[in-house]
């Protein structure tokens, strides 16, 4: 409804049925908003849940999707293990996570969701 103009609206239709549509298209846009913060929300609580758990050193993490063609798919699994090493020497399995979703990224692929086993939990 955001396409038509009030004023259109007015010229074409009586005042009655202008603004039933008008107030139709209010509704909408509301409910369009609760959706988007219902899935805001969920995002939320999945990263929170995601820093809540400890992921043990060589944890294997993996993702999986569907590119938007609906036809090719990508599965990726990593490791990230070290021992007896400086905390700055490092990895953490976030980082590896996030590089390779840039990666993935560059290439035309949507974001991945990379998932511990076990615990089967969401890491990024």
């Amino acid at each position: 409804m955001s396409g038509v103009s009030r004023r259109s609206v007015l010229g074409y239709s009586g005042s009655a049925a202008a603004g039933a549509v008008l107030a139709s298209a209010g509704t909408a846009q509301a409910q369009d908003g609760k959706a988007a913060k219902t899935a805001e929300t969920a995002e939320t609580a999945e990263k929170a849940q995601a820093a809540a758990v400890e992921f043990t050193p060589g944890t294997e993490f993996s993702g999986r999707v569907q590119h938007a063609t609906g036809y090719a798919e990508l599965t990726m699994t990593f490791k990230v293990k070290t021992e007896e090493s400086p905390a700055q020497y490092d990895i953490s399995p976030a980082e590896i996570a996030e590089a390779l979703n840039e990666v993935a990224a560059k290439r035309g692929w949507p974001r991945i969701t990379f998932y511990g086993t076990p615990p089967k939990a969401p890491l990024n």
